[in-house]
């Protein structure tokens, strides 16, 4: 982390902050399709993952990265979280109409719609997610399982940006980039561990 330079007003730690909220807005943004949200995200991600390689984390570098990236595969992604999200509100509408069982349907639907979620965002959070989606939804599925530490991160910061949304509407514009940070730190923390050094 470099110091400050002379004449320079805020320190680098408030630069990173300035450019995680410029990525969370772009990437709020370019989600509105819904289709292109996880291909966003993973941009969102790789961008800041760059930030440690003294790589620039602007908005810019972030439009100019997805440009190049957006191809079917991104936004056969995007379909298919979509749908999974459609799935399920559909279900958990259903066992809300008090249909037999409903209680425990309802409890099962939600922890896979929980386990979902933390794979398809540690699924972005990968490095893989920027060519080849299926090799990074495997691996974060197998990184949820052996990370519940990391998996419980991600649901405090999705809970986290939820609530921010929900107190203050505009605060949505600005919450994927902290939760772009989250996500990307805790792949980055996976990846340093020593069980997962000595895994691969």
């Amino acid at each position: 982390m470099r110091t400050r330079e002379p004449g320079e007003v805020f320190g680098p730690r408030m630069t990173l902050f300035a450019d995680v909220l410029s990525v969370g807005l772009a990437t709020a943004v370019l989600c509105l399709p819904l289709v292109t949200a996880p291909a966003a995200l993973s941009t969102a991600c790789a961008v800041l993952r760059g930030a440690r390689e003294d790589r620039p984390a602007t908005a810019g570098r972030y439009v100019a990265l997805l440009r190049r990236r957006l191809r079917a595969g991104d936004l056969v992604a995007g379909a298919v979280a979509l749908g999974g999200l459609l799935l399920l509100a559909a279900d958990l509408a259903l066992a809300g109409a008090g249909l037999p069982g409903a209680p425990l349907f309802a409890v099962a639907a939600a922890a896979i719609g929980v386990g979902a979620v933390v794979v398809g965002l540690r699924a972005c959070a990968r490095p893989e997610s920027l060519t080849d989606w299926p090799a990074a939804v495997r691996a974060a599925a197998r990184d949820a399982v052996q990370d519940l530490g990391g998996s419980g991160l991600i649901l405090l910061a999705v809970a986290t940006a939820a609530l921010c949304a929900w107190m203050l509407l505009p605060l949505a514009f600005l919450a994927p980039g902290p939760l772009a940070l989250a996500l990307t730190a805790v792949d980055v923390r996976h990846a340093a561990s020593p069980v997962t050094r000595e895994a691969a």
